[in-house]
């Protein structure tokens, strides 16, 4: 009566809990109970059946059997036959074999192969940038997954459509790293582009994650970060002026104090680059014929062009 009741508390129990599986190839979650049904088997003692493990735990086979030892926390064989893991994890992934034989002496075969999965948390943007530079390469920010298993991937949008690196005007650079302990994987996806002078001037960028495991719809879904959008400066229209602060005049003779029909020369200085244009402006009025205009590019020394 005892023994009935013990069996009856653990169907309980995996009904509350667990998955009760009888297929073939199997994904489940890290850290959540797996039960692996044993075909053919009688369901309560005396039981012929045997189970063979071959994972990332074993050098070789394993063997179970409801005569045998439970495997530490790992595994143990029910009384009705199944096998129950119930935690499994990244070192339970392989193959799980059930050979039982039933009242009638009919031999009968159970195989599985197990996969496990971790959905990471939602990705994120992380330094994000301030605003673009037209004309320039531009760092948008780094996404950034945590947490899952397997790696799966990192792919990046604007306004809503996928970005595909290109070497030139979009390139990513991607990390992939695996906690020692845990064995979950973190992903890093850091994004440049060079925005066009006559392109979008409020880009929206995003970023996805795409688990690489399973293809089932429920586990398969991408998990968004949240837009970022973003200006960009310098478009439609040429170099930005250059601050006033970088600008020196120096007019010669000093003080210009000159006679009538005498000559000045004002000289205009920015050492920036690269080399700005100079436009001279007198009387509020742009003057090209009336002044007589030689440039230099700023080093150490002038040098006329």
């Amino acid at each position: 009566m005892e023994a009935g009741t013990t069996a009856g508390a653990w169907v309980l129990v995996l009904s509350l809990w667990g998955t009760v599986v009888g297929g073939q190839n199997l994904t489940a979650q890290i850290g959540k109970p797996l039960v692996l049904n044993c075909k053919g088997a009688p369901r309560k003692p005396p039981q012929q059946l045997e189970w063979k493990l071959n994972t990332g735990r074993t050098e070789a086979w394993k063997v179970l059997s409801p005569q045998g030892d439970p495997w530490d926390s790992v595994a143990r064989v029910l009384p009705n036959g199944s096998l129950l893991l119930p935690a499994i994890g990244i070192q339970d992934e392989g193959t799980f074999r059930c050979r039982a034989r039933s009242r009638k002496g009919k031999e009968i075969k159970s195989n599985y192969q197990v996969r496990v999965y971790q959905i990471p948390g939602k990705p994120e943007i992380v330094d994000p940038a301030s605003e673009l530079k037209a004309g320039v390469p531009n760092k948008v920010g780094t996404c950034v997954s945590e947490g899952g298993y397997p790696a799966g991937t990192l792919s990046w949008h604007l306004d809503g459509k996928p970005l595909i690196p290109d070497g030139k005007g979009v390139s990513v650079k991607e990390e992939t790293r695996r906690h020692p302990e845990t064995g979950l994987f973190t992903l890093q996806s850091e994004l440049m582009v060079t925005p066009a002078r006559e392109g979008a001037p409020h880009p929206t960028f995003s970023c996805s994650f795409i688990p690489g495991l399973p293809r089932r719809r429920a586990l398969h879904r991408a998990l968004h970060t949240a837009p970022i959008r973003l200006s960009v400066r310098g478009e439609h229209r040429g170099p930005d002026p250059v601050p006033l602060e970088e600008i020196q005049l120096v007019v010669e003779p000093e003080g210009a104090a000159v006679a009538p029909g005498g000559t000045v020369t004002l000289t205009c200085k920015a050492s920036t680059q690269p080399p700005p244009q100079i436009h001279w402006i007198k009387d509020k009025q742009a003057r090209r014929g009336q002044l007589q205009v030689r440039g230099w590019i700023s080093s150490e020394k002038q040098t006329p062009v």
